[in-house]
């Protein structure tokens, strides 16, 4: 479903030294995952013996009995549609090799041998295992059929699923065999793993999975023995893990003495669109693998997964915190690098008392204080028009108040009368060229300030607007640094809200802006009422955020970013709504390059910038059909 896969990491109770019993285990959580349409299942390292056998481990009886379950298990699960992994000793040459054994509909597709043996500490490996790190290009006869072995192996469902398989130490190596097997397309990774448990190991080996994952671009699911292992000298917690492009999707309960089946949907059409818009990726070297296929797996009918309805915003309020902080401080060095290399006496900004001039004045503001200049050379004018409100007009000047900026009033309602009287226009007509004009009259104003002034004129339009092309061309749309334009609106308001909390001199006049309606403020005002409000016209904006975020980020089909929309949005929302604006945001996104496409510089603050010099390029005239009716009736 919209390329999503359910995966699962498989923790059962351990039998130390009884494949039979262990064998039933697993055919048990196998069978409970058949039930919830998981398609992959990851099991422990060593999952029918145990790991810490030691020197049993030389034992025949004990590999024969290993291998007589595992028979028992090919044979029951020959109806099984999932494909799963499970830790098996493999005798070859006289040589034992700690494998991982691929499995689906009864047959072993591959075995894949650990390649990094530990031998430090209380690992010991060396003593039993060898190393499989150069066996490649091989096959080995094992109970009775011919199987390719080696670690120069991958699975594949033919179409956008590519697994690959190392096991425990692998991961902690140098150069984890997983990184060529992601730059030979894996996008699945499967460890199967023994680790034990020491003070602050978890949070090390938590970091390690999920950065393991950020970096090859790609779902890296973690599967460590439990507490059935021997205690004798350790203790195995059973930490299961499931990752997805540097974030932990799912995680077991370590210590329990029960069963566990952790699950996550897994979003393989986003990892895909990420290699191809993201990083150095295609330029890994490939070398030679084998590509086994495991045919079609089964998919589950519904998504069960967190989709965060605010992406561009961290949930997390200590991690919303310091992205704020880090935001803030990108917006103001990057205005310092611009005004002392263009030699700037002033800063020059339009206020209205919104949310956008308000983000920009701040940070502005922050810029001269960081700079030594005063906060009096920062010139801010508010121009009230035809729809100004005094809770607006009020919020400016107080605003400008508290910060010590020198502040201006320049009414444009003559000057747009005699605009509208030099090109014929009926000044009640209240159309787009009444609105139009008044926003050209402010940047005129602003610019010929600038020059008077030796000033910078600061851009106060934002990611959403420049996305939607919400601005008037050559009016709010130009500026001479574009100070927001890298920040969505839904992110605007936690920066302004991050100010509130940090400066508690400027807490009510900005608690003031962030209740105030979003508004370009262009119509005539109703009984001092704003009375044009942007989310009535363009529909809501943190819709246009979600929407954006999923179609540039990794390309998103309109389908899936309506599907998912609709999980996100379930209790604001019904799908109806969402594909309405939906629909909207794509043609305006589309219709408005032109104004991206001459946009003035600004600083990048998050992965997604549209830029035409940074992140985005696109013609001007390319036409959006395809994309509305991607989305069907």
């Amino acid at each position: 479903m919209f390329g999503m896969i359910r995966v699962a990491t498989a923790l059962p109770p351990l039998h130390l030294a009884n494949p039979n019993k262990n064998a039933k285990e697993i055919l048990k959580l196998l069978k409970d995952a058949n039930t919830q349409d998981i398609a992959i299942v990851l099991f422990p390292e060593l999952t029918l013996i145990g790991y810490t056998l030691s020197d049993l481990l030389y034992q025949s009886q004990l590999l024969t009995a290993q291998n007589k379950a595992l028979s028992w298990l090919l044979q029951n699960t020959k109806e099984l549609p999932l494909l799963y992994t499970i830790g098996v000793v493999i005798k070859q040459a006289n040589r034992l090799y700690n494998c991982a054994v691929v499995i689906r509909e009864g047959k072993i597709l591959g075995i894949v041998p650990k390649s990094y043996i530990p031998n430090k500490r209380e690992f010991y490996e060396k003593r039993h295992f060898n190393s499989g790190a150069s066996i490649t290009q091989t096959s080995i006869k094992f109970l009775g059929e011919l199987i390719p072995f080696g670690v120069d192996i991958l699975f594949s469902d033919d179409n956008e699923l590519v697994i690959g398989v190392e096991l425990c130490e692998d991961l902690w190596a140098l150069t984890p065999p997983s990184n060529q097997m992601a730059s030979n397309g894996a996008n699945l990774i499967l460890n199967l793993s023994a680790s034990n448990e020491l003070v602050g190991k978890a949070n090390y080996r938590t970091e390690l999975v999920r950065t393991q994952s950020a970096r090859l671009v790609s779902a890296y699911a973690y599967a460590s023995s439990g507490v059935g292992e021997s205690s004798t000298d350790t203790l195995f917690g059973g930490d299961a893990i499931i990752a997805e492009y540097g974030s932990i999707v799912a995680r077991s309960e370590r210590f329990s003495y029960k069963s566990q089946l952790i699950s996550a949907d897994i979003d393989l059409d986003k990892l895909n669109g990420l290699r191809l818009a993201e990083g150095n990726y295609s330029d890994a070297p490939q070398t030679p693998y084998r590509l086994i296929s495991i045919g079609s797996l089964p998919r589950q009918k519904d998504i069960k997964r967190y989709i965060d309805p605010h992406p561009f915003v961290p949930s997390n309020p200590k991690e919303r915190q310091a992205h704020c902080e880090e935001i803030t401080a990108i917006q103001a060095h990057a205005l310092i690098r611009r005004i002392n290399h263009a030699n700037i006496k002033r800063a020059i900004i339009g206020i209205s008392g919104g949310l956008d001039s308000t983000l920009a004045l701040l940070a502005t503001w922050r810029a001269f204080n960081i700079s030594k200049r005063k906060s009096s050379d920062i010139l801010a004018i508010t121009m009230p028009g035809f729809g100004t409100t005094s809770r607006t007009l009020n919020n400016a000047k107080s605003l400008c108040k508290a910060l010590g900026v020198e502040l201006r009033e320049i009414p444009i309602d003559k000057l747009a009368i005699l605009e509208f009287s030099a090109i014929g226009h009926d000044s009640n007509i209240h159309d787009i060229t009444y609105e139009n004009v008044q926003a050209r009259a402010r940047t005129e104003i602003l610019m010929n300030l600038a020059n008077k002034e030796g000033g910078l004129v600061i851009g106060t339009g934002d990611l959403s607007e420049i996305a939607l092309g919400f601005s008037t061309y050559n009016g709010d749309h130009m500026s001479m640094y574009a100070l927001n334009s890298g920040i969505p609106k839904t992110l605007i308001r936690y920066i302004v809200s991050y100010y509130a909390d940090n400066f508690p001199n400027l807490s009510e006049v900005l608690n003031d802006i962030l209740d105030t309606p979003i508004s370009p403020e262009l119509l005539p005002i109703d009984d001092d009422k704003i009375v044009q409000k942007s989310e009535d016209i363009i529909g809501p904006y943190e819709l246009h955020d979600f929407f954006l975020y999923h179609f540039i980020k990794y390309g998103a089909k309109p389908s899936k970013i309506l599907a998912l929309g609709s999980i996100a949005f379930k209790d604001r929302y019904d799908s109806s709504t969402i594909k309405k604006w939906l629909i909207l945001f794509l043609r305006r996104f589309f219709t408005q390059q032109f104004k991206r496409s001459c946009m003035p510089d600004g600083p990048k603050v998050g992965t997604i910038n549209l830029s035409p010099r940074a992140d985005w390029r696109m013609p001007s005239d390319a036409e959006f059909e395809s994309w509305i009716e991607e989305l069907g009736d």
